[in-house]
């Protein structure tokens, strides 16, 4: 085992109690490799989630109700001495060896500050949807083209992402692409095909709307990163982009029924 400890953050609003017993389950399976710090981000009225979360040896932080990026932020603000950040939804898993194959790829790569692997989509009752392995493409294709490196598998150095100041709070969707993008200054991506995480799609709560307003969002992100002389032309690719991951998505949800 590592000396080296991860701060997984965990926010929820304690209404997915089933799922998110399942999440911490996950998170106890690491233990036998890695040093886990659990901080869980919840309304002071959630009981029952932040009981189950207190079983599981976490540490309750109060939700500032501020949107998702606050409450990820005020689990970092938590920090003691560890040196890596995961994140996990409340209805997300870690598959075993997920953490420890990520903190291996960081420690054998001093210069890198982000390590990512392959992620599931899995439907409401677990069942494998699709499943992410861009592998360095997703790398190639950050700055222009769809996001796939996965928020529930991936690694991040925190002495690097506190040095970009966190997540930008003034962003609901996109708020780990302008992360990611930030951090290509400070350090490289390293990757595996290795599945290390699930996200879990519900196809009902996907709507329409919420996908044509994070790709607006994500679209925005890329192009105040791009090179100025590059900004008038974006939405020659982002509009295709758009396109594409509707088509995508609808495609999984499809099989999530």
């Amino acid at each position: 085992m590592s000396n080296a400890k991860i701060l997984v953050i965990l926010p929820t609003l304690g209404d997915r109690l089933g799922t998110l017993a399942e999440t911490l389950e996950s998170i106890d399976a690491q233990r036998a490799d890695v040093d886990v710090t659990l901080v869980v981000i919840a309304p002071v009225g959630a009981t029952e989630a932040r009981a189950l979360a207190a079983a599981h040896a976490a540490v309750l932080v109060e939700d500032p109700k501020e949107g998702i990026s606050a409450a990820i932020n005020r689990g970092l603000a938590a920090r003691s001495d560890e040196e890596y950040y995961a994140w996990i939804g409340d209805d997300d898993l870690f598959r075993p060896g997920g953490l420890v194959a990520l903190l291996q790829l960081l420690e054998g790569n001093p210069g890198s500050v982000l390590a990512y692997g392959g992620c599931e989509y899995i439907d409401p009752a677990g069942k494998v949807l699709a499943v992410s392995k861009a592998g360095a493409l997703a790398r190639f294709l950050l700055p222009w083209g769809p996001d796939l490196i996965p928020h529930p598998g991936t690694m991040i150095r925190l002495d690097a992402l506190e040095a970009i100041g966190g997540f930008d709070v003034s962003l609901k969707y996109a708020m780990d692409l302008d992360a990611f993008l930030k951090l290509r200054s400070h350090g490289s991506f390293v990757c595996t095909r290795t599945t290390v995480s699930a996200f879990r799609w519900h196809p009902d709560s996907l709507t329409v709307a919420n996908r044509l307003n994070s790709s607006r969002e994500s679209e925005a992100v890329k192009t105040r990163h791009l090179a100025p002389a590059f900004r008038p032309i974006s939405p020659a690719w982002n509009f295709p982009i758009r396109w594409a991951s509707a088509f995508a998505a609808r495609l999984i949800s499809s099989r999530a029924r």
